[in-house]
């Protein structure tokens, strides 16, 4: 009786063993870094690498190691200020096109980073991450509103048949008519359409002029409207980049913060982050030449002029069809075995384009992606940044067919397609936005929380080792031995996972030791139970194990359960609770039961025993 089968032997040292592996990156630590990444997201090739030695070695620099990971360079180095003096050179020196961010490398031997293992991610509150301050260009943001008044006022005067042609300077619209017979009815319906706005009028010969202002108190309100729109948007970025337990919140007037917990690519996350990539879709101006238009300097009456990516020129029509806001939803893809962007439209988009395709079947349309960017310019002796806006047309297609709510966007790299994708699926941002800061920063609740939170995990775990191995003696030893694994298999899923530990996580761990113990002191109380029942000491272990299985697989289920609710309603600190706890009672079920089971059965199983030391 209570003999160990080959099968079960061989599967609690297996996963033992491969947990330990698993585990074993953590042991290592960390070094400050620095990361040298391309801005198109493509591989470093060997010689941009030998080109960041280069740099290194022309500033008489130091660093304990240089190699390539997933097509970027790391570099890392023993102090924190050889890590920033490295990092301002490299900027100083590299050419355009490369991101050179601050982060944290493990000093994992390369056998394990060969074989994908690495040390789990900390929170900030442990270990620290990559902090971003970005800045909002509000007053973009309303001079974007005024562009939509523009738009939407010149739409319903032509619905209604009144000629006028609109355009926008100094922070004002402005509506001229030819005919003032038709300037009430005009001023009329921009009044209905948004009371709020100062609208004022004068004559301009046999035309009348309608000069429309937002009121400060609009002015106010689409600034903190930007603030409050980039807030959320950040916030769904960072989500897909998958980092837990972010920070995403204002700080003064016009900046965001952003904290990234144990990121592991802060050249990722900077570009996606600090991206304002957005889609306009457009008529192809049919039967004019693009070429002389770019020739003459100037577009037709109701074009634009954009050059797609060989360079060649394109003429689009100034009226958008749909604009990047519209879009409720996109995925990367293939298509014909090309990487394409599926994408949804809302009902107005959708009912837009709708309209479009009824009436322009078999015309060109042209997809502009559009992006913000800012310069560093001299100006008046001094360095000021200048923003700049960058459009290119990725897609010039013939409508064959009646499309609305959803169709595709081909024209992409594989890298592009998924990056556009993410970017359109978080949400357009209502302002550009500029990074003025970046840098790793510490544990925010510092070094004595930290070591208060090992401490605690360390008394805890000693105590209820002593207390085990004191009044359960040997079995009190197999519970020890246990509760030891199941630290390590914890470890090894956060490391598995990639799941950020933080210091409510780490309460979450303490819980799990109490919870694991909890489940051998059932059975070990069961068994003896049994023992004062008269049993022999073989059906004692036998029954203890079989009888407590269903109170202990009741507890933990329930206790799971309740973990799963926490994570996907918690946020911030209870999901990283919630994390270490689910994780440790799915690791304390194998080791309380299985683990310790197995130990007894290969100590006593299949002799005959007089006693049991329990």
């Amino acid at each position: 009786m209570n003999r160990n089968p080959l099968w079960k032997i061989l599967l609690v040292l297996g996963v033992i063993v491969v947990g330990a592996l698993i585990a074993l990156p953590n042991v290592f630590g960390k070094d400050p870094a620095i990361q040298v990444s391309r801005e198109d997201g493509e591989a470093m090739e060997s010689l941009e690498q030998d080109a960041v030695e280069n740099v290194l070695r022309g500033g008489d620099l130091s660093w304990a190691s240089l190699y390539a990971d997933d097509g970027r360079v790391i570099i890392r180095f023993a102090t924190v200020d050889e890590q920033f003096l490295a990092r301002d050179r490299l900027r100083e020196e590299l050419q355009q096109g490369y991101v050179v961010a601050s982060t944290l490398a493990s000093r994992t031997p390369a056998w394990l980073r060969d074989a994908g293992l690495e040390p789990m991610s900390l929170g900030l509150d442990l270990r620290g991450g990559v902090h971003f301050l970005f800045e909002v260009d509000v007053d973009a943001a309303v001079a974007q509103r005024l562009d939509a008044y523009a738009n939407d006022f010149s739409k319903l005067l032509r619905e209604e048949r009144i000629r006028r042609s609109v355009d926008i300077s100094n922070g004002a619209v402005r509506v001229r008519v030819p005919d003032a017979a038709d300037l009430d009815r005009a001023e009329a319906l921009i009044r209905e359409a948004d009371a709020d706005l100062d609208v004022s009028r004068r004559l301009d010969g046999d035309a009348g002029v309608l000069t429309l202002k937002m009121t400060e108190n609009q002015i106010r309100e689409r600034r903190d409207f930007a603030i409050q729109q980039n807030t959320i948007t950040l916030r769904n970025r960072v989500n897909e980049l998958g980092v837990a337990e972010p920070v995403v919140q204002r700080q003064g007037l016009d900046r965001i913060v952003v904290q990234l917990p144990g990121v592991q690519d802060p050249g990722e996350a900077e570009r996606i982050l600090g991206a304002t990539a957005t889609l306009e879709f457009r008529l192809v101006c049919d039967g004019e030449d693009a070429s002389q238009a770019e020739l003459r300097g100037r577009a037709p009456l109701g074009c634009e002029l954009f050059y797609d990516r060989l360079g060649s020129p394109v003429l689009l029509k100034r009226r958008l069809i749909v604009s990047g806001d519209q879009l409720i939803d996109a995925s990367s893809g293939f298509s014909e075995g090309q990487p394409a962007v599926n994408v949804t439209l809302d009902s107005k988009g959708a009912r837009s384009m709708l309209e479009t395709t009824k009436a322009n079947l078999n015309k060109p349309m042209g997809v502009l992606f559009v992006e913000q960017k800012r310069d560093v310019v001299e100006k008046d002796g001094e360095l000021v940044e200048v923003p700049r806006e960058e459009k290119e047309v990725i897609n010039v297609a013939t409508i064959r067919g009646v499309f609305s709510k959803n169709f595709q966007i081909t024209g992409l790299t594989v890298l592009e397609a998924r990056d556009l994708s993410l970017l359109l699926r978080a949400g357009a941002l209502a302002a550009p936005i500029f990074k003025v800061e970046e840098r790793t920063i510490g544990p925010s609740l510092g070094q004595e929380n930290i070591d208060k939170g090992m401490l605690a995990i360390q008394i805890g775990l000693g105590t209820v080792m002593i207390f085990m191995l004191f009044y359960y003696r040997a079995f009190g030893l197999f519970a020890d031995l246990a509760l030891i694994t199941n630290l390590v298999l914890v470890v090894a899923l956060l490391s598995m996972l990639q799941a950020a530990l933080t210091l409510p996580g780490i309460a979450g761990i303490v819980l799990t030791v109490g919870m694991a113990v909890d489940a051998n002191v059932l059975i070990f109380e069961r068994i003896r139970e049994e023992l004062r029942n008269g049993n022999s000491p073989q059906a004692s272990i036998h029954a203890g194990y079989e009888k407590a299985l269903s109170t202990i697989a009741d507890a933990n289920i329930t206790t799971l359960i309740a973990a799963v609710v926490l994570f996907v309603f918690g946020t911030g600190p209870i999901k990283g609770f919630a994390v270490t706890l689910s994780l440790g009672i799915v690791t304390s079920m194998f080791t309380a039961i299985i683990g310790t089971r197995t130990l007894a059965n290969a100590v006593y199983g299949g002799r005959t025993l007089e006693r049991l030391p329990i």
